[in-house]
C-alpha cells in the first residue's frame, strides 16, 4: 500500500491506501465520525465532543486533494468531496444491509 496525503478544508491527514480514491474515502469517513455515530463503540458521543473543543472540527472544502507527494502538492490528484460522501454513504449503507442479513441468518439458524 501507498501512502498518501490527503487534504480538503482544515481536514489534513496521512493515509495507507491501495490507491488515491480510497485514501480519500478514507478520509471522509474520519471526517464523518466526528459528527455521526459510526462506529460509536469506539468513540462515545462524549469523548467525540471533547476532541473537536481541544482540536476543532475537521471542515472539508467542496475538493478532496490526494497526493502522493504531500501535503500542497502543486499536482494533486482532485476529487470532488460529494462525489467521495455518496460513495461513503452507499458503502456505509451496504455494510448496514450486510450486517442485518447476517444478523437475521444468525436468528434463524
Amino acid at each position: 500500500m501507498a501512502k498518501y496525503f490527503v487534504q480538503s478544508g482544515t481536514l489534513r491527514t496521512t493515509v495507507d491506501a491501495e490507491n488515491g480514491q480510497k485514501a480519500a474515502l478514507w478520509a471522509v469517513h474520519q471526517a464523518m465520525q466526528q459528527v455521526l455515530p459510526v462506529d460509536d463503540e469506539q468513540h462515545t458521543s462524549q469523548c467525540k465532543a471533547t476532541s473537536m473543543s481541544e482540536s476543532g472540527p475537521s471542515v472539508m472544502d467542496h475538493l478532496v486533494f490526494v497526493s502522493e507527494v504531500g501535503f500542497d502538492d502543486e499536482h494533486p490528484t482532485r476529487y470532488p468531496t460529494m462525489d467521495v460522501v455518496r460513495q461513503w454513504n452507499e458503502m456505509l449503507g451496504a455494510l448496514q444491509r450486510l450486517e442485518q442479513l447476517l444478523g437475521d441468518r444468525g436468528l434463524a439458524a
